[in-house]
This record gives structure tokens, C-alpha cells and sequence, in this order.
């Protein structure tokens, strides 16, 4: 069954280090509570790691039957693990012989939702971010939420933060962040900022200009919250508990500080395709390389389904 047969999923990958497990923790409850399968993919990359191995026929066999070996035997316990944490949740595996990103995008499709770990992001390693992370998030045709390895916090707070800045990311962002609220019994946060450019020579603002600058941006931003809220809002999610932050701030800055005590941080994407789908944008950027909780990244091409 393809991911376009079945119903919508929560898909995690793991690979036996700590940080998938964080994230294999993180599934298993949005599994459970949005009332839908967990699907473990494991990837195996079997001809770059068989090419370094050896090159005879006979060696590469024999490496590609352990790495399959293990791949079960790590799967066969992430499942355990999952169905211990969440008796009845419907768990299903998968080994597959791509990379861990091209087994993650092979199994997704619209509506699911793609789970993984990133490794510290911190300086030189930010650039990776995890390698997985800024790959999956970059292409995927649906949310993906990446969970730090130092992310132990174990009670549920009820709180998912997203950024929104009239953009259709955003949109797509809000839109998520309030399906995942009400699937979580959650309340929303709703975050937009500014930032009031100044003149080249900044001594000569008088106090009266500058607080008049203040004041439009301040009012173009309750506007553009107004506006994405009215838009975004259904009949299933208008009796969510909503409120709104706004601040003068970098936008970063921003959805850290409102996200310091949130179970998710949700952020749109303008990354593009191709060589340039590295790129996801400053914002969605920053937030994954600061966050120290989960963070939800909506793809360009993602559905809006959450």
C-alpha cells in the first residue's frame, strides 16, 4: 500500500542513535493522539555503505545481509518500544535499501506527517543539520517536524507556537499548527514581528518620529495576525484556545522566546527546489538550529492537511 492508498501517518526514521530515538518518542505520542499509524522507516544507503566495505561480490553480499539483519533488529525495537509507550497504537515498519532521506520521501505523501532527529546544530554541524533534517524538510510533500536529541522534557504542555507574516507559508504553517492543537488538545500561540528600519543617521529621529514608526508597524502586524487568523480558521478549529504575541523583534528571537515552554514550534518554509532546496529561508533556518524543543517545518509543496 502506497502512501497515496493509506490513511495519513506519522512517519519517524531511526537509525540507532540517540537523537532518532527522541524523535521515535516524539511520534509515538502524535500518533497516538492524532489517532493515526506510526510508521518506523529505517534506510539502509546499501550501495554507498557495501562500496566501503569491500569490493567483491561475496563481500558485499555478506554486508548487505548484516546491514539488513540489523535494520530488522532496530526496527523490530523502535516498534517495541513505541507499542510499550502506547499499548494498541497502530505500528508498521518499514526497511527500505535509499538513504534515510530518500526512504523518508518515498513513504510520505499528503496529509502524513515526517518525524526525525537532528544532531546537536551547533556551529560547524549546523551546516549538516543533522543532514536528514535540512534535506527532508527542503523537499517533502508534507510537515516535517524535527526533535532534538537533548529534547527529554516528558509532560505535555498543551502549547504549539507558530509564526505567521501574511505570507501563504505562513498560511500553510497556521493552518497546521491548529489541526495539530485541536488533534492534542492544545491552545495556539500565534506570533508575528517587526522590525522598524531606521535612517542612516539615527541620532537625528526625533522621539515623537520614531514612536510614530513604532505604532504603524505595530498596527500593519495586529492586521496581518487579523487577517491570517480569519482566513485559516474553520468550523473545527474556531473553538481552539488562540491568543497572539507581537513584538518588535527579529522574527527568530521572536517565536523562541513564545516557544521557550511550547510542545511545537511551527514554521512555514519558502525553500525552493532542486540545488537551492537547501535553502529553506532565514527564519525556518534559525528557528531549527536554536530551538530546544521540536520545530515544524511546512515545505513549500506541503499539504496543508495537518
Amino acid at each position: 500500500m502506497n502512501a497515496q492508498e493509506r490513511p495519513p501517518a506519522v512517519i519517524v526514521g531511526v537509525d540507532g542513535s540517540t537523537a532518532a530515538h527522541a524523535a521515535l518518542v516524539w511520534a509515538t505520542e502524535a500518533a497516538a493522539r492524532r489517532g493515526e499509524q506510526l510508521r518506523i522507516v529505517h534506510g539502509l544507503g546499501t550501495p554507498m555503505a557495501m562500496g566501503t566495505f569491500s569490493d567483491s561480490k561475496a563481500g558485499r553480499d555478506r554486508t548487505g545481509e548484516a546491514l539488513r539483519d540489523a535494520g530488522h533488529t532496530l526496527l523490530t525495537q523502535s516498534a517495541d518500544h513505541a507499542r510499550g509507550a502506547r499499548p494498541g497504537l497502530d505500528v508498521a515498519t518499514v526497511l527500505a535499501p535509499e538513504d534515510a532521506p530518500g526512504a523518508l520521501l518515498d513513504e510520505a505523501g499528503h496529509g502524513d506527517v515526517i518525524v526525525v532527529g537532528s544532531r546537536g546544530l551547533g556551529a560547524v554541524r549546523a551546516i549538516m543539520l543533522g543532514s536528514v533534517s535540512v534535506r527532508t524538510s527542503s523537499h517533502a510533500p508534507c510537515p516535517v517536524v524535527v526533535v532534538p536529541e537533548a529534547d527529554d522534557r516528558d509532560r505535555h504542555r498543551g502549547r504549539v507556537v507558530v509564526g505567521v507574516d501574511g505570507s501563504d507559508s505562513s498560511h500553510r504553517a497556521l493552518r497546521f499548527a491548529l489541526n495539530h492543537a485541536l488533534a492534542t488538545d492544545s491552545e495556539v500561540v500565534v506570533v508575528n514581528s517587526w522590525e522598524v528600519p531606521l535612517p542612516a543617521d539615527e541620532a537625528s529621529l526625533a522621539a515623537d518620529e520614531q514612536s510614530l514608526h513604532e505604532e504603524v508597524f505595530d498596527r500593519q502586524s495586529e492586521e496581518v495576525v487579523a487577517g491570517v487568523l480569519a482566513e485559516v480558521i474553520d468550523d473545527r478549529t474556531e473553538n481552539l484556545e488562540i491568543s497572539a504575541v507581537r513584538m518588535q523583534a527579529d522574527p527568530v528571537e521572536a517565536l523562541l522566546k513564545a516557544g521557550e515552554d511550547a510542545d511545537l514550534i511551527v514554521v512555514g518554509s519558502r525553500g525552493r527546489g532542486g540545488v537551492r532546496g537547501l535553502v529553506m529561508g532565514s527564519t525556518s533556518q534559525g528557528v531549527l538550529h536554536q530551538a530546544h524543543g521540536p520545530v515544524a517545518v511546512l515545505p513549500p509543496h506541503s499539504d496543508e492537511t495537518g
